[in-house]
């Protein structure tokens, strides 16, 4: 690879570089790539049941290795290559980075192991660790300030539609041949994307729908915390985002296994009647939990995700503070819903009462992610999602999946196969305090937006 195609072409601020319809195309495989992040990332979700009869380990364990394993690196090296990527070539960065994962998925699937296990999951921590804070950026600079809210929701998508399709894929594999195959199936796929994105997807210029006076030369690292001790918003933006997705990041990890462990009954009822085809060696409730959650996060995220960035863009154009409060009024009505979920005796009402809270749990994506490009200058844009990624997915991941499993584990001699689900009670608590954190930040959001 040369110097020319790793080092960033000159920014034109002020000055678009690409017209909407390729735009549009750099947006849908931005998206296809996170998609496939997510895949590799929650496809473990579903397969916990298997892992755990054939590696013989508990439900911390799995937690340790689902989402302490992944967070460490993903998080902590996050930063470095956000610093190359303020500097260098994005589109070339995602590329090593979505080929680095993948073959870490496809590793997955040959493990022996636990330890084995925690190390390859590690490793796909390693490579996703270049797969987002670039993203945020290339995003920002396809997309003028009116539009980057729904824009960043948009590629946001890929966050329901890569889980749903993990947890559906995982599901449906793993009944036809068994998880490690699953595994290496969506490695090997991921491998084929990532000469395509470098190939097909244009690095833009930086800053090129700012002020001209904006800065788009590289900043160190310095610099970039130096801006931010100023800027109490993009904290308590941080630490707000971090609470809601320790539940967020938990939910997705366990409550697959919550519907198998309490509602196989249901599921077999619900499910049990399909066509042939869409069950595969006569089904199973982990293939049954896999159609009922993965459908309920798709169309629930989806929904969620563009109603927040629509709002924050329609309410923010005249109050900056709207970024911060939008997600906040969301995180308030999503935490009761979750109880009600969680407790309902019924699996159809089950349905409803998760899709809702789906949806506004998730809202906080395009809002967030538009105010974090917006309260530094583009110079700095991927070093501080790095940094915001860094807080975020160390509590989130590296604490959320862990704690889950932990109490679960801890409540099981009382309650048995019941544990989980007082386990995911007892976190929805993060939602509220998420929403407390958001409703302090919204005022220094307005002081702290980039004029």
């Amino acid at each position: 690879m040369t110097d020319t195609h790793l080092r960033a072409q000159p920014s034109v601020p002020g000055t678009p570089q690409q017209g909407g319809l390729y735009r549009t195309f750099v947006l849908f495989m931005l998206i296809v790539v996170y998609t496939f992040n997510f895949i590799d990332r929650q496809i473990i979700g579903i397969l916990s049941i298997p892992i755990q009869e054939e590696l013989g380990v508990t439900d911390a364990q799995l937690g340790l290795m689902r989402g302490v394993a992944f967070a460490i690196f993903y998080s902590i090296l996050g930063v470095p290559i956000a610093l190359l990527a303020d500097r260098f070539n994005r589109v070339t960065i995602m590329s090593v980075a979505l080929g680095l994962w993948s073959l870490m998925t496809a590793v997955c699937g040959v493990v022996t192991t636990p330890v084995q296990l925690f190390f390859a999951r590690m490793g796909v921590g390693v490579g996703e660790a270049g797969g987002v804070a670039p993203a945020y950026s290339i995003v920002t600079d396809y997309y003028p300030p009116e539009k980057r809210a729904r824009a960043l929701a948009t590629y946001s998508f890929g966050i329901p539609i890569g889980s749903a399709i993990g947890i559906v894929f995982g599901a449906v594999i793993s009944q036809i041949l068994d998880w490690r195959a699953a595994f290496m199936i969506v490695g090997a796929l991921g491998l084929v994307l990532a000469p395509i994105f470098r190939l097909t997807v244009r690095e833009p210029k930086r800053g090129q729908y700012d002020s001209a006076t904006a800065k788009t030369e590289p900043a160190k690292i310095s610099e970039v915390f130096g801006v931010l001790v100023k800027k109490p918003s993009f904290w308590l933006l941080s630490l707000g985002a971090s609470f809601s997705s320790m539940m967020g990041y938990g939910l997705f990890a366990w409550l697959p296994a919550f519907f198998v462990r309490s509602y196989t009954p249901e599921l077999d009822a619900m499910f049990g009647g399909l066509p042939e085809l869409l069950r595969p060696n006569g089904g199973s409730p982990v293939l049954y939990a896999g159609y009922f959650y993965g459908s309920i996060v798709l169309i629930g995220g989806l929904i969620g995700i563009w109603l927040g960035g629509f709002l924050a863009d329609l309410l923010g154009k005249s109050d900056k503070a709207m970024y911060a409060r939008v997600p906040a009024i969301a995180f308030i009505a999503t935490a009761p819903l979750f109880v009600l979920g969680v407790l309902s005796p019924n699996l159809s009402l089950s349905f409803v009462l998760f899709l809702f809270p789906t949806a506004l749990s998730l809202a906080w994506l395009g809002p967030l992610l538009s105010a974090f490009q917006h309260i530094v200058p583009p110079n700095m844009r991927v070093t501080a999602s790095a940094i915001f990624l860094l807080i975020n997915n160390l509590v989130g991941i590296g604490a959320g999946d862990y704690i889950l499993g932990f109490i679960s584990e801890s409540l099981k001699e009382g309650y048995g196969a019941e544990s989980l689900r007082y386990s995911i009670l007892s976190g929805t608590s993060f939602y509220i305090i998420a929403a407390v954190i958001l409703l302090f930040a919204a005022p220094f959001l307005r002081k702290d937006w980039e004029k």
